[in-house]
């Protein structure tokens, strides 16, 4: 079955975008060895002919090799077909995190990140996270801690039982949730390095909850650990100088 993926308005200045994303993390980092190129590119053709138009990468991913592949994927026509994200801040220096947010820095991240992609622009470019303080921590992830398992399993099965029931699997139904927010409100951006996955995450498009399954998908209990060990340094969470202390 074609599921037609329906286009959204992200933020106030008038970019449009498809309804869902494709985060492209995963296909060159953090998720086991990278994937070869000449299937990523396939999967990342598939996703754009398959009315998924709004790529997300950073400069960071790799680092940098994420961007290169974009870059290869997105020669000739296809580069017109979509509305292409990246991130800048983050670098790794001896081993640890850094960021950095100064406009100088901004500037040079920026015409580096236009090389590696092999475009003239960049659609959405963004800040990826703002602490310079904290390293980056070779562990499991904190969710998936001995102390916080057992209290996540018990919302998982939740999860997988209102899926069993709908007919789905547990990420479409995520996925779903995030959908039913409101037309305007999130564009979520799963990655995947499977174009099964991939037809997979766009079905979700076309799952409807009632009210009262969103509510019970809100009253879960809250899961324990955060999604990384360097969280704190997410914009959410962080803290910036006042204009008035900066000095340029």
């Amino acid at each position: 079955m074609t599921i037609a993926v329906r286009r959204m308005k992200l933020g106030s200045q008038g970019l449009e975008v498809s309804a869902q994303g494709l985060g492209c993390m995963g296909m060159s980092t953090s998720y086991g060895p990278p994937k070869p190129e000449s299937d990523m590119i396939t999967l990342i053709h598939h996703a754009i002919n398959s009315g998924i138009t709004f790529l997300d990468t950073s400069d960071i991913y790799g680092p940098f090799t994420n961007e290169i592949l974009l870059g290869k994927a997105l020669k000739g026509r296809m580069r017109n077909k979509v509305q292409l994200a990246t991130k800048f801040g983050p670098r790794v220096t001896d081993g640890k995190m850094e960021v950095r947010g100064d406009p100088e820095y901004v500037r040079a991240a920026c015409e580096q990140s236009l090389k590696r992609l092999q475009v003239d622009y960049i659609d959405l470019y963004y800040l990826h996270r703002i602490d310079t303080r904290v390293p980056i921590e070779v562990t499991k992830l904190p969710r998936f801690q001995p102390e916080n398992v057992e209290h996540n399993k018990e919302i998982f099965e939740l999860i997988n039982k209102m899926a069993i029931m709908k007919g789905c699997t547990p990420s479409q139904l995520a996925l779903a949730w995030v959908h039913h927010q409101g037309n305007d409100e999130v564009c979520p951006i799963p990655g995947t390095t499977k174009i099964e996955n991939l037809n997979n995450n766009i079905a979700a498009l076309s799952i409807k909850l009632t009210r009262e399954e969103i509510l019970q998908l809100v009253s879960a209990h809250k899961v324990n650990g955060e999604r990384h060990t360097y969280m704190e340094m997410s914009s959410l969470n962080s803290d910036t100088l006042p204009l008035s202390a900066w000095k340029s």
